[in-house]
């Protein structure tokens, strides 16, 4: 049975993020999942009782309490850590925990535990190719859009909840850019407003012109990119309708649609987002290009594109890993050895610079 003191108190930790972080609606919603395991782990012990209580709130949430429900690896981190975050709030803010050391708190970590080798999914550029040249009826307004729709969400590695949104005047297919703000009503994640841009790839650019077209010669530019579709009579329009909650999910069961009519197995909308990574990380010749697919993400750090984003498939690994030696198979004359030798420290940084874009552009 949960305290209701213990609830109360997080519910005040939820308003003081909504109102004095700002933290967005949906996030207070995740943070509302998480700490519902740290109520359920407590029961009817106050928040003040909990350090001789067994099992461990980290082994509470790996699978040793909670009726044996383990949750995904992430998921208990994230559980843990928002955790913390309430016990750190709590001490400085309420009068509960104030005097209560949290020492032992801070200290708790998850046990080790065998991670499953998971590959990394993502949609690659065939799978757009196969989706964007799949024959449909020239009358099919949805088809058409949905087409356009997996191209967009491949060029620009957008979040769904953001395409969705994204009214006509947010794009600009000249000039290759997104302008993903919340003042234009675009959902972004944490409210997040950036300008990005879209990769420079013509194939997949005119199936997206050809929608851009239709949109803008019928739509104000107030009006949605991904225009809802009206049927009725047989015949397809274009309508005002405004994005709701579900807007997503439609966005997936039109996917699957599409993918079932290619042939391909279906893959999310997210999934865009990480082939669009994965292509540009791959194809990045310097940590510059790697930082600027990153800050086209909205990634605050390089860290969080590097760890859920790079994870290369194990063919390209092995593709990587076994050109290494054919690529350092030459025979030294000495000279190189002298030149460097009489280089000092700032010359021998441009050299390594220099020689590492040199071999980046050569096959």
């Amino acid at each position: 049975m949960v305290n209701r003191q213990n609830y109360l108190l997080i519910n005040r930790f939820l308003v003081y993020l909504l109102e004095i972080e700002q933290v967005s609606k949906a996030s207070i919603d995740t943070y509302r999942f998480y700490l519902r395991h740290l109520l359920l782990w407590a029961d009817d012990n106050l928040f003040t009782d909990l350090e001789g209580l067994r099992p461990t709130f980290p082994d509470y949430i790996s699978g040793k309490g909670n009726n044996g429900v383990r949750l995904a690896y992430n998921t208990q981190k994230k559980v843990l850590n928002s955790a913390k975050r309430f016990f750190r709030w709590a001490k400085s803010n309420s009068n509960e925990l104030s005097e209560t050391s949290l020492e032992w708190f801070d200290a708790l970590r998850l046990p080790r535990q065998t991670k499953k080798m998971c590959e990394h999914v993502y949609v690659t550029l065939e799978e757009v190719r196969k989706l964007i040249n799949c024959p449909v009826p020239e009358t099919d307004l949805a088809l058409i859009r949905d087409k356009a729709a997996v191209a967009f969400l491949f060029l620009s590695g957008i979040r769904a909840g953001a395409f969705v949104t994204l009214p006509i005047r947010a794009i600009d297919l000249d000039q290759l850019t997104v302008k993903q703000l919340t003042e234009l009503g675009v959902r972004t994640k944490n409210s997040k407003s950036a300008i990005t841009y879209l990769y420079e790839m013509p194939e997949l650019l005119n199936v997206t012109r050809e929608w851009d077209e239709i949109v803008r010669s019928n739509m104000p530019d107030d009006a949605l990119w991904y225009a809802p579709i009206d049927h009725s009579w047989k015949k397809q329009r274009l309508s005002m309708k405004q994005p709701g909650k579900n807007r997503v999910q439609a966005l997936s069961k039109r996917l699957r649609k599409l993918y079932s009519l290619a042939g391909l197995e279906y893959k999310s909308p997210h999934k865009f987002r990480h082939g669009n990574a994965v292509y540009g990380l791959l194809n990045s010749k310097n940590m510059a290009d790697y930082k600027a697919v990153s800050t086209n993400l909205m990634h605050s750090n390089l860290k969080t594109t590097d760890e859920i984003y790079a994870p290369l498939d194990n063919s390209e690994v092995k593709n990587r890993i076994t050109n290494l030696t054919s690529q350092l198979k030459v025979e030294s004359t000495g000279e190189i050895e002298k030149m460097f030798m009489n280089l000092n420290k700032n010359e021998l940084r441009y050299v390594i610079n220099y020689g590492i874009d040199v071999l980046a552009d050569r096959p």
